[in-house]
């Protein structure tokens, strides 16, 4: 008999559910040899598990054994266990749903995390089972939905409370990364650097992708000299970020609203080495391909050429790589190596994302206990520039499976 698992809503995209060999681990571990994972809608409004149960143990009972009597195929005859953690369907509350041009249908939505922490998340529903964006809130509990800042999002029902455009939805804790490929991203800024303390260095740094906005306000909340510069080609997300992620454009923060290739040729073409690090962390909308991050173009020869001119000399260049076509991954491998003379990668366990960091000049290469003290010296300095700091991310621990290619 399979044994159905419901997954608490919200948690559908954790390693434990969302993987192959989570759910084999999730089944060993409960002692089933069968086990069904049942993720629960977001458009559906659910009572309790008691109610997911009664729905779906007369579907659970036609995947029985060929061989089990007609009679005991019965939902009455026979209880079918339900598994769940601890009892907990999840909490999701859907705060803005819009459509995007470029991105398509998308759901800003809370979600309980497994604690007693509320995330807010951005899920591009063409691929609804990506977390595009995530950011801890401060809040103990998701803030019933309500209207957003953006003129163009779907009507509200009439009963919700309109907020004040100076008013955020919620509190967001901009000290805190969700996302593992950002926190290594964070601490690759490590290879940077002379005898000065990084924080309080002038950095130029250009994040190629926004999404919610965490990475390129983290660098700037924390890199207290740093300009930031920004390329979105969505000017929808920039709204999502400002209105639902807590961003904020200023004196060292600039978003420009173009495509990442023209704005990078461009500067090519005007203002070579300007760059102390680029960060690319952008998708790519072409589902057909094994590569969805970054979009194909962003790793030609060509247009690497001409990151490589826009990167000062002592520079890095990071990159978010998502793929699992393993031959393209290695073409893009190959093409990094001839344009960059020395590569560093990490590759995020559990996720398919792996993190290049390239550098033109091989002369700061760094073996991997010299970039361990490089972290702990770069995190200790991060931690007394007064702003809270989260425990849970050490800097060398990012860094410790880094390996030169």
């Amino acid at each position: 008999m399979a044994t159905p698992s419901a997954v608490p809503q919200g948690r559908e995209t954790e390693w434990l559910f969302g993987t192959e060999e989570g759910r084999r681990q999730l089944a060993a571990s409960a002692g089933f040899r069968r086990l069904v994972t049942v993720a629960l809608h977001r458009e559906q409004h659910y009572e309790g598990m008691a109610g997911i149960q009664a729905e779906l143990s007369g579907k659970v009972m036609e995947l029985a054994p060929p061989g089990l009597p007609a009679w005991q195929k019965s939902p009455s005859a026979l209880q079918v266990p339900f598994l769940s953690v601890g009892g907990d369907i999840g909490v999701r509350t859907v705060q803005h749903r819009d459509t995007s041009p470029l991105s398509g249908e998308y759901v800003v939505e809370d979600v309980k995390g497994d604690g007693t922490f509320y995330f807010r998340r951005l899920i591009f529903l063409r691929n609804r089972n990506v977390v595009q964006s995530e950011a801890r809130l401060l809040a103990p509990a998701p803030l019933p939905a309500s209207a957003s800042c953006h003129s163009g999002q779907r009507k509200q029902r009439k009963d919700k409370k309109k907020p004040s455009p100076a008013e955020p939805p919620a509190a967001i804790d901009k000290s805190y990364l969700c996302c593992e490929h950002h926190k290594a991203m964070v601490a690759g800024l490590c290879l940077l650097g002379g005898p000065d303390p990084l924080p309080r260095t002038p950095l130029a740094v250009l994040v190629v992708g926004l999404g919610g906005g965490s990475l390129p306000l983290f660098v700037h909340d924390y890199f207290s000299q740093a300009q930031v510069a920004v390329v979105e080609i969505d000017p929808s997300m920039l709204e999502v970020a400002t209105c639902w992620f807590g961003f904020s454009q200023g004196d060292r923060m600039q978003v420009h609203i173009s495509d990442g290739l023209d704005y990078v040729a461009k500067l090519a073409a005007e203002v070579p080495a300007q760059y102390d690090a680029i960060m690319f962390d952008v998708d790519s909308k072409d589902l057909t391909v094994g590569m969805s991050c970054p979009p194909p173009a962003f790793v030609e020869k060509a247009f690497l050429q001409k990151v490589k001119t826009i990167l000062k000399p002592e520079g890095v260049f990071v990159l978010n790589l998502v793929c699992r076509d393993t031959r393209l991954k290695e073409s893009v491998l190959a093409t990094l190596r001839e344009v960059f003379l020395l590569l560093y990668t990490r590759r995020i366990e559990g996720e398919v994302n792996e993190i290049l960091f390239c550098q033109p000049n091989p002369a700061g290469r760094w073996d991997p206990t010299e970039l361990g003290a490089r972290a702990r010296a770069l995190e200790g300095a991060l931690r007394q520039s007064g702003r809270p700091w989260d425990s849970s991310y050490v800097l060398a621990d990012m860094l410790q499976a880094v390996r030169i290619l």
